[in-house]
């Protein structure tokens, strides 16, 4: 028998993981020059810009499957966090045109990713709910 509990982590780790995929698939696909360039205003490294891959690829990947999944959602979480502050700190605390949130993407991949992070895999995934790092 399934448990609601193990469902209801399958349906966090689906709607977070899959919605971010497409979001690095994009980048996958078109590049990311415009991310190497917000790097680079910073003056870091534009080498850090492929860490996008990590956590809108594999992260999402990992979260998915279920495999590790503590670090999928970690690398979503580092993600997340950097590209509030490469490119959203000026819409911290703003409303958008439609009176939403206006990082209101962003926060719900950060903490969809964070209680994925706190909850585990769950039981309906390929780790199992007591694989190690699920």
């Amino acid at each position: 028998m399934i448990s609601t509990e193990s469902l209801g982590k399958l349906i966090l780790r689906l709607t977070v993981g899959v919605l971010l995929l497409f979001h690095g698939v994009h980048k996958l696909l078109t590049g990311i020059g415009f991310i190497e360039q917000m790097v680079s205003v910073h003056h870091l490294p534009s080498m850090l810009a492929y860490g996008v891959y990590l956590g809108e690829i594999l992260g999402p990947l990992l979260v998915i499957l279920g495999v590790f999944t503590r670090i999928g959602a970690a690398l979503i979480v580092i993600n997340m966090i950097a590209a509030v502050l490469l490119a959203g700190m000026g819409q911290l605390v703003a409303l958008g045109p439609m009176g939403g949130y206006a990082l209101e993407l962003e926060a719900f991949y950060l903490f969809g990713a964070v209680a994925i992070f706190l909850l585990g895999a769950g039981g309906l995934s390929l780790g199992g709910a007591n694989g190690r790092w699920n």
